[in-house]
């Protein structure tokens, strides 16, 4: 028994409990989706090829063989396998469908539709199943049957050609970034077709193309142009809108970033660094004019941090109460005290290697928070206990592997 005042609450419910999700998706923002969806309690079922798995589970570093990015992004889903182009799998995720709330895909447009999985044939399954269909470029247009993925909308976007320096070529991120924004996108979109199915009953098609939110992170660009024909050129840490924004390197050689979109903060910074008298200046009073006298702006606050250590930086801007961020790599993300206080970084337990630290759910509820129930599985690790739930017999079973469905 455990000592008075110590006893383990269970969690209440979490939000998404009784939700369940068909994840047929790879690489990245339809997996992602679903995997905030199973942050919240939905239950994701995974659903691979017998012959080839998800390739997130050989991207990027191994540990003792084992694909570290998986288990971040396999997390809270139940693993199982089934080729969809067989006959014999094609019924069973039929069978599969009618118990689900939303299935999650990927494949080039067209692709459900040649196993006879498409639309139709779903919502026949389940009139209350939502779809969700994420491409590079959507279901329909001229690129719709093009192979898409983050990188292009990344460029195609936007992003790319305002990213980098003004003399330099456009700049690609180095990381999935456009995936990132469009398992967001995903998720939220998700939960809106949930909420109009409460009022109607029926299910519905999302069509995500990642081009779009990738797009719309970057404000305002297309609106800009339509009125005034601007076209923002690249600027790299410089902003148009805003002075003094960049990074500074230090007297110990790490670096800080400042930000002054405010005018506040702007005033701050310059009784900071000792150059008051640059507030008195007439294109000082907004943030455009300030942004155009940026070298000025860099060599006072550059030439103050660079006197500084990254400690006397940070503790001087705190308490000028003016913005300013240290430059961290993952080995800062570790140990920064304000992720450690939110729990950013939790660890969880891997059968496989043991006590493993990454990502937390994203956002805390205070009455039905999400949680990492469990890393992600092997592949396949849950076909027999899920199918066999649907009444599949271990004859049925024999004769899909016999088919090579499973």
């Amino acid at each position: 028994m455990s000592a008075p005042g110590t006893e383990t609450r269970p969690l209440p419910p979490a939000p998404l409990t009784g939700l369940r999700v068909l994840d047929l998706a790879t690489l990245f923002a339809g997996p992602l989706a679903a995997t905030m969806l199973g942050d919240y309690g939905a239950e994701v079922v995974k659903v691979e090829h017998p012959d080839r798995p998800d390739p997130s589970r050989g991207h990027g570093p191994s540990k003792d063989g084992v694909g570290l990015w998986w288990k971040v992004l396999g997390r809270n889903k139940r693993t199982i396998t089934l080729n969809l182009s067989k006959p014999g799998g094609r019924a069973t995720l039929l069978r599969l469908a009618a118990t689900a709330d939303v299935v999650i895909e990927n494949f080039r447009p067209g692709t459900l539709e040649k196993w006879d999985l498409g639309w139709p044939e779903l919502s026949a399954a389940n009139p209350r199943l939502i779809l969700t269909r994420v491409t590079g470029f959507g279901q329909f247009g001229p690129y719709a049957h093009r192979p898409g993925f983050g990188t292009l909308a990344e460029a195609m976007s936007g992003f790319a050609a305002l990213t980098g320096e003004p003399d330099a070529p456009p700049t690609l991120p180095p990381f999935g970034l456009a995936d990132s924004i469009a398992g967001l996108a995903t998720a939220y979109a998700v939960m809106t077709a949930l909420a109009a199915r409460e009022r109607t009953g029926e299910g519905q098609v999302v069509d995500m193309a990642l081009i779009e939110p990738m797009l719309l992170a970057l404000g305002p660009q297309a609106t800009w142009y339509d009125q005034l024909g601007y076209i923002q050129e690249r600027t790299g840490n410089r902003s148009a809108n805003n002075a003094p924004r960049n990074t500074y390197r230090t007297a110990d050689g790490s670096w800080v970033a400042v930000s002054t979109s405010a005018q506040s903060i702007a005033e701050r910074v310059m009784h900071l660094v000792g150059r008051p008298d640059l507030i008195d200046e007439p294109w000082f009073a907004t943030g455009a004019d300030r942004a155009r006298h940026a070298d000025v702006l860099d060599r006072a606050v550059g030439g103050w941090i660079a006197r500084h250590t990254r400690a006397d930086v940070l503790a001087a801007f705190e308490k000028a109460e003016a913005a300013v961020a240290p430059i961290q790599d993952v080995r800062d993300v570790m140990t920064d005290p304000q992720y450690a206080a939110l729990d950013t970084i939790t660890t969880v337990e891997d059968p496989e290697l043991g006590p493993l630290r990454m990502q937390n759910v994203l956002f805390r509820l205070s009455a039905t928070p999400g949680t990492i129930r469990w890393t992600g599985r092997p592949h396949g690790a849950d076909t027999e206990e899920i199918l066999t739930g649907l009444g599949l017999t271990p004859a049925d079973l024999a004769a899909l592997r016999e088919e090579g469905a499973l």
